[in-house]
């Protein structure tokens, strides 16, 4: 069945054919994810990148993969593909989807994994509308436990929005929103794991001040934030209502928060989320200014 289908009925994700131009870890995280869920096989699957051919090959041993090295395997697994994962970093962005002008066709389903780079961008760079999905996942899609938010061009059938979502909760939850709110996610999520481990590192580093060995405090540390995130998965409670329960008059975690709070933590975080999100709009603009040169 076409991913084009008039219909919008939903293809067998098991026979489509999927391209990664991109070979890095979140490339490998989703063709991981589709492998393990048993979503495809690895035959299914090609993978090409600029010039870093041991990547592929890499790839290729681990997985059972399809590498394409050389230009002319390249133009035929991107020829060939119903799905095409966009999955080179900003920088190289324009320059390689500028490449896929006259080789894509309106039957294939294009996903982009890079942040910043909007829908409207990425139909100028090819020179016509396109069925282009825009995602924001995060590296603990690495592990299964991504989160990614989805949002679609006009042109997107139902059936390609399920194949798209189906493959991004292969490596966790999905999130669809609209695409202005795309770099929203990325500075919730998209960058999220990074702040997380930026406090973890903090925490590590008090218990060793304090005493602690490095060994004790980092096992505490990460025991204490799983715990944390799976309380609030498991009970459905709000964040704030769970520190409240744990945070007694007076006590111990009461003057740690104040603690916080008298150092601008909420305000500090708030900060960081707008930023990483005014970021990701920047890098936008620098990859349509670089593709309208």
């Amino acid at each position: 069945m076409s991913l084009l289908s008039s219909s919008g009925a939903k293809p067998e994700i098991g026979s489509l054919r999927f391209c990664f131009y991109g070979a890095g870890s979140m490339a490998e995280a989703i063709v991981r994810g589709l492998l393990e869920r048993g979503l495809t096989r690895p035959e299914q699957i090609g993978v090409l990148n600029r010039q870093n051919a041991d990547r592929l090959y890499e790839l290729s041993e681990r997985y059972g993969v399809r590498p394409a090295a050389e230009g002319a395997a390249k133009e035929a697994i991107l020829r060939e593909a119903d799905v095409i994962f966009l999955a080179m970093k900003p920088k190289d962005a324009a320059d390689a989807i500028r490449r896929l002008e006259g080789v894509v066709s309106p039957r294939q389903l294009i996903v982009s994994v890079i942040a910043g780079l909007s829908i409207a961008t990425m139909e100028t760079i090819l020179g016509r509308k396109m069925a282009i999905v825009r995602t924001m996942p995060n590296t603990s899609s690495t592990i299964g436990l991504g989160a990614t938010g989805i949002s679609y061009s006009d042109s997107v059938t139902a059936g390609q929005k399920a194949v798209a979502e189906s493959v991004f909760q292969a490596v966790g939850l999905t999130a669809v929103v609209a695409e202005p709110l795309l770099d929203v996610v990325t500075g919730v999520s998209g960058s999220g794991p990074a702040y997380i481990y930026y406090m973890m590192e903090a925490m590590i580093e008090a218990g060793r001040k304090l005493g602690l060995t490095g060994e004790a405090a980092r096992e505490l540390t990460v025991q204490t934030v799983l715990g944390a995130a799976s309380m609030v998965k498991a009970t459905g409670e709000d964040p704030a209502e769970l520190r409240r329960k744990v945070t007694s008059p007076n006590g111990t975690t009461q003057a740690a928060i104040e603690t916080l709070d008298a150092r601008g933590f909420t305000e500090g975080v708030i900060g960081a989320v707008e930023r990483a999100a005014g970021r990701a709009g920047e890098l936008g603009e620098d990859i349509e200014r670089s593709a309208l040169k």
